[in-house]
């Protein structure tokens, strides 16, 4: 799941795709919006279209490699210039050992066919969540959540790594506790210049940081993303109140 404030909101076109979800190439014609200069193109003048892909994820990378693929290549079929993955896009594991098991660095091999499919779709890609080993792996052994921006050359050209973790006790489920396998961030990242506009990252429990997102607009962010993957109990708690 995915949120995001646009800014004005006339601005953006947005389709969503779910696994299974097909949509003629004519449907993006119905709407009627006003025109507006392309972010990172002073002389290209049309509505940029983005795709917000729903996935479930599951502990089976490469199925779920598959199922992602599959989504981006509908967004760029139906002519999309960015398209947004959910937090946890490369899998939800069983338990916090298993995500330490399954975790990668940027430069591992999944990341690697997400930068080939770029490249493949010409599209700009943001994903949510990665779970990441970073250089401190061998002494942590713990691992970061990142949230990643890839450009339609498959180029990484932005990493947000979590800063707030979600340390909660949720009812009738106990603990969950994501600082015993994940490290904070240790800063914010600028807001990125993309065909949609310029993109300010965070992730899920960032939203209820109130001072995240006004650095980020302040610093000029058009779109502020909170790439999620709430379940039946923290998705309501935090969405409903939002959306009140």
């Amino acid at each position: 799941m995915l949120g995001f404030i646009i800014r004005p909101p006339h601005q953006l076109l947005s389709l969503l795709l779910c696994p299974g979800l097909r949509i003629p190439r004519l449907s993006v014609l119905c709407a009627q919006p006003r025109l507006r200069p392309m972010a990172v193109s002073s002389s290209s003048w049309e509505l940029p279209l983005v795709a917000v892909c729903q996935v479930t994820s599951t502990p089976d990378k490469e199925q779920n490699f598959i199922t992602c693929a599959e989504l981006i290549r509908e967004a760029a079929r139906l002519g999309a210039c960015l398209a947004f993955l959910p937090e946890a896009f490369d899998f939800i594991a069983r338990n916090p050992e298993e995500t330490l098991h399954l975790s990668e660095p940027l430069g591992g091999n999944l990341l690697g066919e997400y930068t080939q499919l770029a490249r493949e779709c010409g599209l700009w890609l943001s994903l949510g969540g990665f779970h990441e080993r970073g250089q401190d792996w061998e002494q942590t052994q713990k691992i970061y959540n990142c949230h990643v921006i890839l450009n339609n050359k498959g180029s990484v050209v932005a990493t947000y790594r979590k800063t707030h973790l979600c340390d909660v006790e949720i009812p009738g489920q106990g603990p969950m506790h994501e600082s015993n396998s994940t490290i904070p961030g240790p800063s914010l990242e600028s807001p990125i210049s993309t065909p949609a506009g310029k993109i300010g990252l965070a992730i899920c429990y960032d939203m209820r940081f109130p001072e995240l997102s006004l650095a980020l607009v302040q610093a000029g962010a058009e779109i502020l993303t909170y790439p999620s993957a709430f379940g039946s109990v923290t998705g309501p708690a935090h969405w409903e109140p939002v959306s009140s």
